[in-house]
């Protein structure tokens, strides 16, 4: 069975283009819908903590009944629905309850689909960073098209625009060909997993990266705003850093036969804890900022790739499902959650530049970790 190339990269290149609606401009939509700082960062948390438990519990039910695909139909439907409740709805409370809503399904979605994906590469696992590439030229179709309008319409038009694609990414997954799990290999048992060290080093890193980043996804469109920075250049330097982001997966297949995973991994933290410094204390210097953001292609790409990779190694192929969304629980569940709310607590009150360069410090830790326990096996 050939692999449905176009098929797979359309729905990364609609899930990302709303990533790249909601990321850079949902704080501005709340901003102007009457919320604080910490109220925004509450919402935020909110989203997080539906990723603790959903990727989990739909992970664990995608493995038992070997249907990804017709999960991932249901949720994504489901999701398109509430979200579009934010065109109609105002206060927090209404905000918060929806957000919880369409986050527990919207949250499910990604893990399974990565799963799916690596289901219908087998053996081309390599030919993952060219299927994925194409999320991040959605990411920046986004980003830029949003930008641009924004400096025209009102921000009405974010929730309306993230629905739409919503709907978009639901018939993609209707047009996916289904397809099973390989069952060739002999399953080693999830206990049996689970009982590894350096899988739980490897889930602490990550989870102290997407604390690192989440100051940055909440809060840097509003950073750059309080810096006069207009809605069309916030876009380009979202869209910039997405741009180094796919340089690197055209090119990640290269570096992956040159570098071990373990050297992507370590290398990718440590220029995060330059770029969040540089974020922090740099943003009156143009040039540095549009530096820091080219630093993403390793920031999120190379951290992203060696992500993947690692977690199919630790999980083989029949607890993939589980192992795509335990990395999802526990990374972009409780590190965004954590992050979300600590950079909303801190952000008035202790300022901007102390929120970064948390996130530097928690890259810094992550980076002694990773040095210590992860990627010690020839992979």
């Amino acid at each position: 069975m050939s692999v449905p190339y176009w098929r797979l990269s359309s729905f990364y290149f609609f899930y990302f283009a709303i990533v790249g609606t909601f990321i850079p401009y949902w704080s501005l939509f709340l901003k102007d819908s009457g919320f604080n700082p910490v109220q925004i960062g509450e919402l935020f948390a909110l989203l997080g903590g539906t990723r603790i438990i959903a990727p989990i519990l739909c992970g664990w039910i995608a493995d038992r009944t070997g249907k990804n695909l017709r999960i991932i139909r249901i949720v994504s439907f489901l999701t398109a629905l509430l979200f579009s409740g934010f065109i109609f709805v105002h206060g927090y409370v209404w905000f918060a309850w929806i957000t919880i809503a369409f986050g527990f399904f919207w949250n499910s979605t990604l893990p399974q689909f990565e799963a799916v994906t690596l289901y219908h590469l087998k053996e081309q696992a390599h030919r993952y960073s060219r299927i994925r590439l194409w999320g991040s030229i959605g990411f920046i179709v986004a980003v830029l098209g949003v930008g641009w309008l924004l400096d025209y319409l009102p921000p009405l038009v974010i929730p309306i625009a993230i629905a739409s694609l919503m709907t978009l990414i639901w018939l993609v997954s209707l047009m996916t060909p289904s397809i099973q799990a390989p069952q060739h290999e002999v399953a080693v048992g999830i206990l049996k997993i689970m009982k590894r060290p350096e899988l739980w080093a490897f889930l602490i890193v990550y989870m102290l990266l997407q604390l690192a980043h989440a100051p940055y996804y909440v809060f840097y469109s509003i950073y750059l705003k309080h810096y006069q920075y207009t809605a069309s250049l916030t876009g380009f330097l979202w869209a910039l850093a997405v741009f180094a982001e796919i340089v690197l997966f055209i090119y990640m297949r290269r570096v992956l036969k040159r570098f071990s995973l373990r050297t992507v991994l370590l290398t990718s933290i440590m220029l995060s804890v330059a770029r969040w410094l540089m974020i922090a204390w740099c943003v009156d210097y143009f040039w540095l900022l549009l530096f820091a953001q080219l630093l993403h292609a390793a920031t999120y790409a190379g951290a992203h790739v060696a992500a993947i990779h690692l977690v199919h190694l630790y999980f083989g192929d029949r607890h993939q499902g589980k192992g795509q969304a335990l990395y999802a629980s526990l990374t972009f569940g409780v590190g965004g959650m954590l992050g979300s709310y600590l950079s909303g607590y801190y952000w008035e009150s202790l300022g901007a530049e102390f929120v970064y360069s948390m996130a530097a410090g928690f890259c810094s830790i992550a980076i002694v970790i990773a040095y210590i326990w992860v990627g010690r096996e020839r992979v």
